[in-house]
């Protein structure tokens, strides 16, 4: 006899949703560095969720004051504008994370390849999106960067430059100071019309991305599959757990925590900013801050120094670089380093062709990235300390070239793969306690070295050092756990997992019933939104809890 189904599932049979390519997903990947295309997926849609809705609320003729009407006179308009910046933040981040993370785990290589290709793209559009909309506000810091950017363009004296400066930004900054609201609008308009086309293509994109993803499932883990390509089949995959329902489940957990910390972030921070403790005005960074700047072409902006978006600061200081000769470097040199970048970046899958997943097999380009990964904190730090200021060859050295050489060394004493294979395996004992002690002995030495005695180079020294400390650590991890003996520490976190989920329901009752008491107009509103971010992230914590208690085997 047939087994009778309920309502829903009735429903999900008639849309095949077990039937449909969706991947099939092994117990060991329920991890989050697995998921964190995911996690940019949650940023993305909730930015463009409180886009849509900021989109009603947003005057191009009155950019800055419309912006102030919504942090102040509209019901929860600070939590919407706030958290749709910080949306898009966090998810440049987990791009950025999302994109290092899958190099390293050999995520490009073949049948993958143009999976990469598209990340990269979703990279630079999501760079261009944030861009345009961190200019739609009117402030100073928005205005300065459209400027920065049109003069570079125009700089570089390519032919057509010009046009496309005049397609980018349409009448330019000048607009902005005009009496006449048509004018004031059309350079408005046209910064949200890229804004939103961006946006659209890196639906569009991300589309396309996603169904490659699905085409061969994530990647497994080198000790499963070391050999390129390197995926499993589809009879391998029948093993497996179907995307009904688990991989919802676990999805649906990550997407709430993701949202929750979106809502937590800048809301705590906007309350931060201008608060007094210990007796002390709290002013934060304007590139972390989620207020505006002062309006642009008012006397407030003459004093404020003119920061691009966080996310371009390394862009900012490269500009300041100056050659070995003395000369600094030309608009058309920057925008050439940046293209070919781009190009070799998106190209790595068909340069980088060794035969396994190791990152040992691939050393140079190993290096590269993590070069590349060193150089974008490191010249950010340095052009918000440093803004404007002209950076020598020799200061260049000092600051990316020294690491570049420790990553390098460390690098090329990266065991070959045997060896790494076995310390998988089994890690050696006297060698990672060795290597942990002096890695956290050289790291805290430069750190009480940069505390006594501040600078940039001791700064920047500690990146590659906390690098090294990570790597034993973890050895020393992996030694700790194959060398201890459980003792019915499963059975407590499965108690305490089912304890866990009424508790979690409990505290979201009594945060509701505070979030009807927290008003809704103004900066206090702001912690509204604190509350209902820990909500939204003790829901997904609770959901995760029940997905650990369901199906961890």
């Amino acid at each position: 006899m047939e087994e009778k189904k309920g309502f829903l599932d009735s429903i999900l049979d008639r849309i095949g949703i077990n039937e449909a390519p969706l991947f099939r997903t092994p117990d060991y990947m329920y991890n989050v560095s697995y998921w964190l295309g995911a996690l940019v997926t949650a940023s993305f849609a909730y930015t463009v969720i409180t886009g849509l809705i900021l989109l009603l609320l947003y005057e191009p003729a009155a950019a800055y004051c419309s912006t102030q009407n919504i942090i102040y006179h509209i019901p929860y308009g600070p939590v919407l504008l706030f958290s749709h910046l910080y949306g898009a933040y966090i998810m440049i981040v987990l791009v950025y994370i999302h994109m290092f993370r899958n190099f390293f785990k050999g995520a490009y290589k073949k049948p993958r390849e143009l999976q990469w290709v598209t990340g990269v793209l979703l990279l630079a559009l999501t760079l261009g999106a944030s861009f345009f909309g961190y200019s739609l506000v009117g402030d100073v810091l928005g205005i300065d960067a459209v400027d920065i950017g049109s003069s570079l363009l125009i700089g570089t004296g390519f032919p057509g430059a010009t046009t496309i400066v005049g397609w980018l930004f349409g009448p330019g900054i000048d607009a902005v100071q005009s009496s006449n609201p048509i004018v004031r609008s059309e350079f408005f308009d046209r910064i949200l019309g890229w804004h939103i086309i961006m946006v659209a293509l890196i639906g569009l994109l991300f589309g396309f991305h996603l169904l490659l993803a699905e085409r061969y499932g994530m990647t497994p883990s080198a000790k499963e599959k070391p050999r390129v390509p390197a995926y499993y089949t589809k009879q391998e995959q029948e093993k497996f757990n179907a995307w009904w329902p688990r991989n919802l489940v676990y999805m649906l957990s990550i997407v709430l925590m993701t949202w929750g910390v979106i809502l937590i972030v800048p809301n705590v921070l906007s309350n931060i900013n201008g608060a007094t403790i210990f007796g002390h005005k709290i002013t934060l960074p304007l590139v972390i801050n989620p207020f505006p700047a002062p309006q642009a072409f008012t006397t407030a902006a003459e004093h404020t120094a003119p920061y691009p978006p966080w996310f371009f600061l390394f862009l900012y200081k490269f500009v300041d670089f100056l050659l070995p000769n003395g000369l600094p470097l030309l608009p058309s040199m920057v925008i050439a380093v940046l293209v070919i970048g781009l190009v070799v970046l998106m190209l790595i899958p068909f340069f980088e062709n060794s035969e396994f997943m190791f990152i040992s097999s691939r050393k140079f380009w190993t290096w590269v990235m993590s070069v590349l990964a060193y150089s974008l904190v490191a010249l950010s730090i340095w052009g918000y300390l440093d803004p404007g200021v002209p950076a020598p060859f020799t200061q260049q050295a000092e600051i990316i070239g020294i690491p570049a050489l420790i990553l390098a060394i460390i690098i090329y004493l990266l065991p070959s793969k045997k060896k790494q294979s076995a310390s998988v395996v089994k890690p050696s004992g006297p060698l990672s306690i060795l290597g942990t002690s002096v890695s956290v002995l050289l790291f805290a030495g430069t750190l009480g070295d940069f505390l006594l005695y501040p600078s940039l180079l001791g700064l920047l020294m500690l990146l590659p050092l906390g690098v090294l400390v990570y790597h034993y650590v973890i050895k020393m991890v992996r030694l700790i756990n194959s060398t201890t003996i459980g003792g019915g520490g499963y059975a407590f976190t499965k108690k305490a997992a089912f304890v866990g989920i009424p508790v979690i329901f409990v505290i979201t009752i009594f945060l509701f019933a505070l979030l009807t008491r927290i008003p809704s107009v103004g900066i206090q509103s702001t912690y509204a939104g604190i509350d209902l971010g820990v909500i939204l992230f003790l829901w997904g914590y609770a959901i995760n809890l029940y997905h650990y208690l369901v199906y961890h085997k």
